[in-house]
């Protein structure tokens, strides 16, 4: 039950928003913010403790009264009397719920201990990069005397849950001078009387740590410049990015399909091209939050920047093939009958000297907070080295985290995967018409979308309806120049990783008998279509051929590739040309999982760019109909007797690329409500 009548919401609410807008004092999804107070009981009428908490999942940075839990204090104080000690930690979870007022809210995570059971009204627990640099350096107890004195008291690692809720709660009970702890391995916690002195305590503690590295730190915490690793030129660094993409997101997705995101953030190239990265990157994270999504370690290319991309292939496949056979040894070293079975071998984080990071996950939001919380990781350590030497948590206890029996349940409440979650489509002419029909379609069902269209305006307008970066960006793109759609397809691949899936959809139509079409018409007609479609599908075949994990490639052609109509010499014949293309490729890139089809819609009026730019006038003039009534004429002549729309087109589209058709390749499907005289022979 969340009332944001409730003053002690509403002040809970603004504290954790301030306090996760800003990635100085934590990461996206991570840490969590408690209030307590009173509320009346909607059974009894009486005044009831309870405990407000980031429910499991949330973001502090866009909390709301919906994210969080709701438990009663004396409930979940009574738990203590029931605790079965840290071998039997992971059922007190379930016991949380026990402790749930009215409906609850959202899931209690498992630090609800960490605030229920310590006596502050308010209590923040937070992953700070400063923060966690003291808790991982080798020194970090004795640092913490000497930064905070006794006002902040260090708590060796422990694995979150109701033993570190207790331990923390007899430390502030012993120590009443203290405002909060550091958390050994892992981050920090705070507490206050009021919610602005909670979040005070937070900001000092953040503050005083940032300071004393500040002060103290080493200025090469990394080490010297390895020469050759320095940063490449933008334009250099985004080429080879771009080159290099396809490849790294195929070898992350052996074991399943990923999204990827790149970064070439500054803070990653500097500790690329420091002496220490390799060091330091085998020690991998530390923070639960972190390792969690970045995995244990990252995979990190042993070349220097100038190395070329033929021979960075070779390396990262070499190197991949060792990770995996790192983390089988990492799962099997640690392991147990009752672990949970290991969920993939592949890096998540991929590390190219001179040109960035690349960071994958099941979805784009996934991908760029993996990438995030190891730009966390690289602060933390760069903290770490400074004032003393980063020491992480043990490798048995990054597998106790990672493969928690919490984790597995955490992970198995997750939603199925929509028909085209993980994969990256690019549509041509994708900003109005049957191109932002389809691409609104793929969107819908999980697909990461490239609207490319010659309107980069428009273009980035229909990005923006469909979610925005994590699920669609906007690109200009005149399938005519090579340069354009290579360009195009290279902020595909930084985006998302890779590219699967290509609708050729772009197009005009000039409808003038044979005499009175020009050879500009025809020339126009063609180069737009034809050689624009052979463009497209050249370039996109090249990256999912580097992928090596299949693909789609659909051309939009027409009723008319084979129905001969009259008036309609340049569009039907290059119609034609993308019919046959289709068949073409399918038969060429078979070999590679590619599939390759086509969809032949006709009588397309309502929402079409095509008709809305002429065609629609002039194909009503060859049939003596009003142009208003062109949609319904075309209707009438069909066996169906239907009107078709985008969105019909559209569900084509999307069959055709699913799992369902996987066998199916150098297929023509009519979208045209039935016109015998196109039947397909």
């Amino acid at each position: 039950m969340q009332n944001t009548a409730n003053k002690t919401v509403e002040d809970l609410i603004a504290r954790s928003n301030r306090l996760g807008a800003d990635k100085r004092n934590t990461n996206f999804a991570g840490g969590n913010t408690s209030a307590k107070g009173t509320e009346k009981d909607p059974v009894t009428g009486e005044d009831v403790q309870l405990l407000w908490v980031k429910g499991s999942g949330g973001d502090l940075g866009t909390l709301k009264p919906g994210n969080l839990a709701v438990l009663r204090l004396d409930r979940l104080n009574a738990l203590k009397n029931v605790y079965p000690g840290v071998d039997r930690e992971d059922e007190m979870v379930a016991a949380f719920d026990y402790c749930l007022h009215g409906k609850g809210g959202a899931a209690p995570s498992i630090d609800t201990a960490m605030h229920g059971l310590v006596d502050a009204a308010h209590v923040d627990h937070l992953h700070p990069d400063s923060g966690i640099a003291i808790a991982t350096a080798v020194d970090g107890e004795a640092l913490t005397a000497k930064i905070f004195g006794d006002k902040v008291v260090w708590v060796p690692w422990r694995r979150p849950g109701f033993q570190l809720g207790l331990d923390i709660a007899a430390i502030k009970d012993a120590n009443p001078q203290a405002v909060g702890t550091i958390l050994g391995g892992h981050g920090i916690t705070a507490w206050g009387a009021t919610s602005e002195e909670a979040e005070a305590n937070s900001l000092w503690i953040i503050d005083q740590a940032e300071k004393f590295i500040a002060e103290n730190g080493r200025s090469e915490p990394f080490g010297p410049k390895l020469p050759g690793y320095g940063a490449l030129p933008e334009a250099e660094r985004r080429a080879k990015a771009a080159a290099l993409a396809p490849v790294i997101r195929g070898l992350a997705s052996t074991d399943k399909p990923q999204l990827g995101h790149f970064s070439d953030d500054a803070v990653v190239l500097e500790f690329l091209e420091a002496a220490e990265h390799p060091r330091l990157g085998a020690l991998g994270t530390s923070c639960p939050d972190h390792f969690l999504r970045t995995k244990v370690k990252p995979l990190i290319l042993d070349l220097p920047a100038d190395a070329s991309v033929e021979d960075s292939i070779a390396r990262l496949q070499e190197l991949h093939a060792d990770y995996r056979e790192d983390y089988q040894g990492y799962y099997d070293r640690h392991a147990t009958p009752e672990s949970p079975a290991l969920r993939g071998a592949d890096p998540a984080i991929v590390l190219v000297p001179g040109v960035g990071m690349f960071s994958f996950g099941a979805n784009k939001q996934t991908a760029r907070v993996a990438g995030e919380f190891y730009l966390n990781a690289i602060n933390v350590m760069r903290g770490a080295e400074a004032v003393s030497t980063y020491a992480p948590i043990e490798e048995s206890e990054k597998f106790r985290i990672e493969y928690w029996s919490l984790e597995e349940a955490k992970l198995a409440r997750l939603p199925k995967p929509k028909s085209h979650a993980t994969r990256i489509a690019l549509v041509t002419g994708a900003a109005s018409g049957i191109g932002k029909a389809i691409a609104t379609r793929l969107a819908a069902e999980g697909a990461c979308v490239v609207i490319a269209d010659l309107n980069l305006a428009n273009a980035r307008a229909v990005a923006a309806e469909l979610g925005g970066p994590d699920v669609a960006i906007g690109v200009q793109a005149d399938v005519t120049d090579e340069a354009q759609i290579a360009k195009a397809i290279q902020e595909a691949v930084l985006a998302f990783g890779g590219l699967d899936l290509v609708v050729n959809n772009a197009g005009l139509s000039i409808s003038k008998p044979l005499l009175e079409t020009t050879e500009k018409d025809w020339d126009l007609q063609h180069n737009v279509m034809a050689k624009g479609s052979f463009l497209v599908a050249k370039a996109a075949a090249k990256v999912m051929i580097d992928q090596d994990m299949g693909g789609d490639i659909i051309y939009i052609s027409s009723k008319n590739s084979v129905f001969a109509g009259p008036n309609n010499i340049a569009y039907s014949a290059t119609k034609a040309d993308q019919a046959h293309q289709v068949r073409l490729l399918a038969a060429e890139l078979g070999e590679y999982g590619i599939r390759v089809n086509g969809i032949n819609p006709d009588g397309v009026v309502r929402g079409s760019g095509i008709f809305a730019g002429g065609w629609g006038a002039k194909r009503a003039a060859v049939y003596g109909v009003d142009e208003q009534e062109l949609g319904k004429y075309y209707a009438q002549r069909t066996l169906l007797k239907r009107e078709v729309l985008p969105e019909h087109v559209a569900n084509a589209a999307a069959v055709l690329t699913s799992a369902e058709l996987s066998h199916t390749t150098g297929l023509h499907i009519p979208v045209d409500a039935g016109v015998a005289a196109a039947f397909l022979r």
